[in-house]
């Protein structure tokens, strides 16, 4: 039986600005060269690339699947970080909702956040990956791991079935207590675990530009030793074989990664006006609404412009007329 192709399902691209050098078109063309049916973009607290990732994704036979890294927070706590899915359009709407709340009503000085409560109000069609950044990450990496699963299952109250936890094996800080302990609760608690690489750029040579762009955004230069080390090489857009020999141990995690993403169907409607649909007055004469008052208003409208206009245009005409005949360089009106 062939292994099952591997999907990533968080990855950042140029469009997050502070933490990823991935374009949209060698994302698409990569994928595409190691044979990978779908791949999901992730951008930090926004959407912006999700119509040229859909049109690009689709018209290279890859299937699109949107979502975003969104930070969640009460108050000045510190933002955890939990990934967001959409599983189909009323999910893509969702998460718009969310995102706009956030932008809107959710400022703060490192960036913008949603509120827990956004979040539980409004999350459908939304699927959610809770990893080593989440609130249960930063917990079960300090061991305290009877409140990370408190946590866990506060969120699978909202979520159900939608919550998954995300295992990474990048070399990172915390990683390694953060996997053991995600195992620990999706055996306990029955919570799938999917793989992941957190990807932030192409190949494992797009690193050092990677960490340049990362200083540019934090004002920090590459030689300050002061400076965090919150990436690592290993954080690049991996094969499937790779991926799966690096969760040799935890087929599940490949298997349940590809099992998510068929379930992320969103499709867009491109190429379409969606106009927005303004009310009529109460005093509409017709069930037609206000299609014949308008037609008559904005005939008449027209009608008052080009009046306007032929008075400007014979006003005009007159006054230089008069000014070139009264003209004195011009000599005197040549009479028969």
């Amino acid at each position: 039986m062939p292994a099952v192709p591997f999907v990533h399902l968080h990855l950042h691209s140029e469009y997050s600005l502070a933490d990823s050098t991935i374009r949209i078109g060698e994302l698409v063309k990569r994928c595409v060269a190691l044979s990978q049916p779908a791949v999901a973009l992730t951008d930090l607290d926004n959407l912006f690339a999700a119509v040229k990732f859909y049109k690009a994704a689709e018209g290279a036979g890859i299937k699109p699947i949107i979502g975003a890294d969104v930070g969640l927070a009460d108050g000045n706590e510190t933002a955890a970080r939990m990934t967001l899915l959409c599983r189909d359009r009323a999910g893509y709407l969702t998460l718009s909702r969310l995102l706009t709340r956030a932008w809107m009503e959710g400022h703060r000085t490192d960036g913008v956040a949603l509120r827990p409560e956004w979040l539980r109000e409004d999350n459908g069609g939304l699927f959610a990956l809770a990893g080593r950044q989440s609130l249960a990450g930063r917990l079960a990496t300090s061991n305290r791991h009877e409140l990370a699963e408190a946590w866990l299952m506060d969120w699978r109250g909202v979520f159900g079935e939608r919550l998954h936890l995300e295992l990474t094996r990048t070399g990172r800080e915390g990683e390694d207590a953060f996997n053991a302990f995600a195992l620990h609760a999706s055996t306990k608690r029955s919570l799938p675990v999917i793989a992941s690489n957190d990807v932030r750029f192409i190949d494992a040579e797009g690193f050092d530009a990677h960490e340049a762009r990362v200083c540019i955004a934090s004002g920090r230069v590459l030689d300050d030793p002061k400076r965090p080390k919150d990436y690592s090489s290993e954080q690049f857009l991996k094969s499937s074989e790779d991926m799966q020999a690096l969760f040799a141990d935890v087929p599940d995690a490949i298997d349940n990664a590809f099992a998510l993403a068929t379930r992320c169907n969103v499709e867009m409607k491109l190429g379409e006006y969606a106009l927005p649909a303004f009310r009529c007055r109460a005093t509409t004469p017709s069930k037609a609404g206000c299609a014949a008052p308008r037609a008559k208003a904005s005939k008449s409208a027209c009608s008052r412009i080009r009046l306007r206009r032929t008075r400007r245009a014979r006003t005009t005409t007159r006054a230089w007329t008069s000014s070139w005949t009264s003209s004195s360089r011009w000599g005197s009106p040549v009479t028969s």
